[in-house]
């Protein structure tokens, strides 16, 4: 055996080493000087190879049963393995008690009184380094288990971060995307140039050209996904899409956009309302005559409540599974930014109407500090 195993060894068993010199210098000496009186060296020699063999045979032995897949009947086989022990020791200290005595490392009148005392403290013994051993296997299995459930956790926790990660990088990649798609100088000169002509032959296609400008304008600057924007932004956006269709159904939607409250300063996720409002168009019936279709946007005291009302076209049933996918992402966004500090309702009522509800607390830092 080499030096360097020899070192390798000492690390890994230095505690062991220190545990079993500690209680042998206990029992040996100290309880020795307390009793006036030493046992000699050979009844020594005896007690502590056969205490130490039997403690780490039962653990070894013990933590083999513990990890079996088979965990069937365990509470048996530890029993007989205790047993299996508690006979082993016996039958060890017997045939060293024979050995020792034999080549004159006890004394014959030791070996020579093997009967129902000795017995009785083999078992003593036994039961005694059996029981270290049992509360050693499961403290080192608890320790084990603790950092298998602490891997797990930081395994989960790395999983999900890289799972955000991605996430963001996929929004940001399809925003970069977009982007790139045109020239924004180019697109809004052009458009400039198309109002400017368009607005003494055809203000209706003039006021069409500037709110989807607005529009394209507002949505080429929209920030990343994960970042508030004011909600006076996202309410001018609804404005020119409501007038986008009023202008292109020669206005004959019947469509109110009510805001109550003051906005100013008020942030709230992107895409939400407008997602809302053109689902209204695409799903809804919102050219209804007697039946208006309806946004409400109202702050008030914290408290952000925003609802849509509009007839149930039932011609456009097919669209329904696309509906519902923006419903989803709704519910999602919100989910993601106010965690569940939030509530989102989505029904239709008995005059077959589809409603939806969002009521969040919204502080503005501008009204708090005006109070």
């Amino acid at each position: 055996m080499t030096f360097l195993t020899l070192k390798t060894l000492y690390k890994k068993y230095k505690l062991h080493l220190f545990v079993w010199s500690i209680y042998i210098i206990y029992e040996v000496f100290i309880l020795g000087l307390f009793s006036k009186s030493f046992k000699p060296p050979g009844i020594y020699l005896l007690i502590y190879v056969t205490n130490i063999t039997i403690f780490y045979t039962h653990a070894f032995l013990l933590k083999k049963l513990l990890t079996k897949k088979d965990q069937s009947f365990q509470l048996i086989k530890i029993f007989l393995l205790i047993i299996f022990m508690l006979l082993s020791y016996i039958i060890i200290s017997y045939a060293l008690v024979l050995i020792f005595g034999k080549i004159g490392l006890i004394e014959s009148e030791t070996w020579d009184s093997l009967g129902l005392n000795f017995v009785l403290s083999c078992i003593y013994r036994s039961l005694l380094f059996i029981g270290f051993a049992t509360g050693y296997v499961y403290i080192i299995k608890s320790f084990q288990d603790q950092k298998k459930v602490e891997a797990l956790e930081r395994q989960n926790l790395v999983n999900q971060i890289e799972k955000q990660a991605l996430e963001n990088d996929l929004v940001q990649s399809q925003n970069d995307y977009l982007r790139s798609q045109i020239n924004p100088h180019f697109l809004f000169n052009t458009l400039n140039f198309i109002y400017n002509d368009a607005r003494k032959k055809a203000p209706m296609a003039a006021d069409a050209i500037m709110n989807l400008s607005e529009m394209m304008r507002y949505a080429l600057k929209r920030p990343e996904a994960s970042e508030m924007v004011p909600l006076g932004e996202e309410i001018e956006q609804i404005e020119h899409l409501i007038n986008l269709h009023k202008l292109r159904t020669a206005n004959t939607i019947n469509l109110e956009l009510e805001v109550t409250g003051d906005m100013f300063g008020l942030r709230f996720p992107p895409l939400i309302l407008l997602t809302l409002v053109e689902n209204m168009f695409k799903h809804g019936n919102v050219s209804h005559s007697t039946q208006q279709a309806l946004i409400k946007i109202a702050y008030h005291k914290d408290k952000l409540n925003i609802s849509t009302t509009n007839m149930i076209n039932d011609n456009k049933g097919k669209q329904t599974e696309s509906h519902h996918v923006g419903i989803e992402n709704i519910a999602k966004r919100l989910s993601s930014f106010y965690g569940n500090d939030y509530v989102f309702r989505h029904y239709k009522d008995p005059l077959n109407r589809y409603i939806t509800e969002i009521s969040v607390t919204a502080v503005n830092p501008l009204a708090k500090l005006n109070r």
